[in-house]
């Protein structure tokens, strides 16, 4: 599992100093990284087992008194290892701004509504094929401030853990064919356009729901030839 949650390929990974994303020149490092070898305290516990994922903690449209406005929408896939193996028990995190495009954050303050029956926020475990799942609204689009008139295409974050915090991966998820792709810096901070489609969710008709949810399917490559692009990692 630890092998497994290790970030590799620079060129794959966006850079930790990222010209165009502006906030990256405040809080890249400055000087040459230091890799520190795991030891027991690294790939061992906390556990994060089924204790720490509640009943809806998967369905962010049923975790308040009433349903959240927006288009309902469900999001699955597997996490797999770079040989195509299943990671089974991995607790995936997920966050994203509701249908208006903001985030329940009080520093989240552009003119944009907040729906009292969204949190935005969600967790479940990877069964025994690597699957995970999650029940959502699809998230609005929202200006960042980064440059003129910029605004982030509609994505969901993800947070993968192994069996330690010290194996924490966080990327994005996009939806496809947003007319933002070509001016978000973010995105566009995976420098091979072939690897940037590997962040791009699959419309799926096959996995949608007659009258209740349209599907969205999404695996995760965590090493290898087919590695998701990660924002963060050693």
């Amino acid at each position: 599992m630890p092998d497994a949650f290790r970030r590799d390929d620079r060129d794959v990974h966006p850079p930790l100093d990222s010209p165009p994303y502006k906030s990256t020149a405040l809080r890249h490092p400055k000087q040459p990284l230091v890799y520190l070898p795991h030891t027991i305290t690294e790939v061992t516990g906390p556990a994060l087992g089924p204790a720490r994922v509640g009943e809806l903690d998967h369905d962010l449209t049923r975790q308040h008194a009433g349903e959240p406005l927006g288009e309902r929408i469900t999001i699955s896939g597997r996490l797999l290892d770079g040989d195509g193996r299943p990671i089974r028990d991995a607790l995936v995190e997920v966050w994203q701004p509701n249908a208006a495009g903001r985030y329940r954050h009080r520093w989240d303050r552009w003119p944009a509504p907040i729906d009292p029956n969204f949190s935005g926020a969600g967790r479940c475990l990877t069964d025994t094929e690597g699957r995970y799942s999650f029940v959502t609204v699809k998230p609005g689009p929202y200006p960042w401030g980064n440059h003129p008139n910029a605004w982030r295409p509609a994505h969901i974050h993800f947070s993968l853990l192994g069996t330690a915090f010290a194996q924490r991966l966080v990327t994005q998820m996009y939806f496809p064919g947003d007319p933002l792709f070509p001016y978000d810096p973010i995105f566009n901070s995976v420098r091979d356009p072939d690897v940037r489609e590997r962040l791009i969710s699959s419309f799926s008709i096959e996995s949608s729901r007659e009258s209740w949810a349209l599907a969205y399917v999404w695996d995760i490559v965590l090493r290898g030839r087919d590695e998701t692009p990660m924002e963060a990692g050693p």
